[in-house]
């Protein structure tokens, strides 16, 4: 294992806290000096960011970060107190994001409360088409039954699909969702702590299965919101670290990631270490 020193890099910035960040042509989430408030809190402080099509970020940092709140702009279901948002082209707060938002695929915490124990795992995944939890009366086509199947065959729980939801394990209801994130053919594809309590065989699964999601050119730009660096996929390319609301770095993951931002980020000092693409941290 490889102790990672902090590297000297002149690279362009990317993401900040208080600076604009001018968009890209190929932008798909760009923030420009977003700040949220909930009442004389701020969850996030003076924002910017741009990012790509094809690009796999990671949003790290530890509780009270900002994180969700970024997620949840960046999936077009809140708009900022101050600064501009654009997500898919789309300006949050000036158009009509009923457009936009089926172009997102995302799997939460929040999703997974809401998808009713006994439906079957086909249906969750299918169910995604028309943006419904709980299949009821829509009308499907059996290319949208194959299409929710190869997902889960990519997720590796094809044999889940009859299974109700409520009967599968933490693991298995985690890549169900992913699977169906991904059934619409989003543009941008949005995951909230997608390991979290999950035992580590099925963590590891997880990982590589989005490694592979990752390295296909035709997936979506992805952002990927954890708390551990253990959790960061080897394809993965860039990483936010947000501390109270603000941007402590961003930009290429192997640029940003070291043991100086890592500590300031989570407020002490920390020791980050490589073994094969991957990253560990513990206190010093």
């Amino acid at each position: 294992m490889t102790s990672i020193s902090p590297p000297v890099a002149d690279i362009p910035v990317r993401a900040t806290s208080g600076v604009s960040v001018v968009p890209s042509p190929d932008s798909v989430v760009h923030l420009n000096e977003v700040t949220v408030r909930r009442g004389s809190t701020v969850l996030l402080d003076r924002v910017s960011v741009d990012i790509r099509s094809r690009e796999r970020w990671v949003v790290l940092g530890p509780n009270g970060a900002g994180k969700t709140t970024l997620l949840q702009i960046a999936a077009a279901q809140m708009h900022p107190t101050s600064g501009r948002a654009h997500v898919l082209g789309a300006r949050l707060g000036a158009v009509d994001l009923s457009q936009v938002r089926p172009l997102i695929g995302i799997s939460s915490a929040a999703l997974a409360a809401r998808v009713p124990s006994g439906e079957t795992v086909l249906n969750v995944v299918v169910s995604a088409g028309y943006g419904v939890i709980g299949r009821w009366r829509e009308d499907y086509e059996e290319l949208d039954f194959a299409r929710a199947r190869e997902l889960l065959a990519a997720m590796g729980i094809e044999r889940f699909a009859d299974r109700m939801y409520g009967t599968l394990s933490e693991g298995e209801r985690k890549r169900t969702l992913a699977a169906r994130a991904l059934m619409t053919d989003p543009e941008l594809l949005l995951l909230d702590e997608p390991a979290a309590g999950l035992d580590l065989g099925g963590r590891e699964d997880l990982l590589r299965r989005l490694d592979v999601l990752a390295l296909d050119p035709a997936s979506p730009a992805t952002i990927l919101v954890t708390h551990h660096v253990e959790e960061i996929p080897i394809a993965f390319t860039h990483l936010l670290l947000l501390r109270e609301g603000r941007v402590v770095a961003a930009g290429p993951l192997a640029n940003v990631l070291n043991q100086g931002n890592l500590s300031t980020t989570f407020g002490m000092e920390l020791q980050l270490d490589t073994r094969d693409g991957r990253y560990f941290a513990h206190a010093r």
